[in-house]
C-alpha cells in the first residue's frame, strides 16, 4: 500500500494556484484580451508540467519499467489536483529530483472527492 502525501489545501474555482499566475503574467506582457487565449496554448503545450504543478496530493505507485531502457529511473506517481477549475487524477512519470517527464493517463473528475478517490485507487 502506498503512502499519500498531501501537497496543499484545496482551492476553488478558476482562481487556482497555477492558472491565475500564468494569466496574470500574460496580461502584463500582452494585454488582457490576449491572455486567456495564450494561456490555453501554454496549458495544452505544457500539460504535463502544469498538471504536476497543480497537484494537491500524490501517491507513489512504483518504478516505471520503460521498454526502451532509458538512462535513468522514473517513478510512477498518482496525483490529484485542480487545474483551471477542473479536478483531475493523473499518473505521472517523475525522476528522482521531482521533475515530471510524462503522463500515462489523466481523467477529469467532477469534484475533489472523486479526484482523490481516483488517485487512491490508481495502480
Amino acid at each position: 500500500m502506498g503512502m499519500v502525501q498531501h501537497i496543499e489545501t484545496a482551492f476553488s474555482g478558476r482562481n487556482d494556484r497555477v492558472v491565475s499566475p500564468l494569466v496574470a503574467g500574460l496580461e502584463r506582457e500582452f494585454g488582457r484580451g490576449a491572455a486567456e487565449g495564450l494561456a490555453r496554448h501554454f496549458l495544452e503545450a505544457e500539460e504535463v508540467d502544469f498538471r504536476w504543478d497543480a497537484r494537491s496530493e500524490e501517491r507513489w505507485l512504483g518504478l516505471y519499467e520503460d521498454p526502451d531502457e532509458v538512462e535513468f529511473e522514473l517513478d510512477r506517481i498518482a496525483i490529484c489536483g485542480c487545474l483551471d477549475g477542473s479536478w483531475f487524477t493523473a499518473i505521472m512519470l517523475v525522476d528522482g529530483e521531482g521533475n515530471a517527464h510524462g503522463m500515462t493517463g489523466c481523467r477529469v473528475a467532477p469534484d475533489r472527492t472523486e479526484a482523490r478517490d481516483g488517485m487512491l485507487h490508481a495502480h
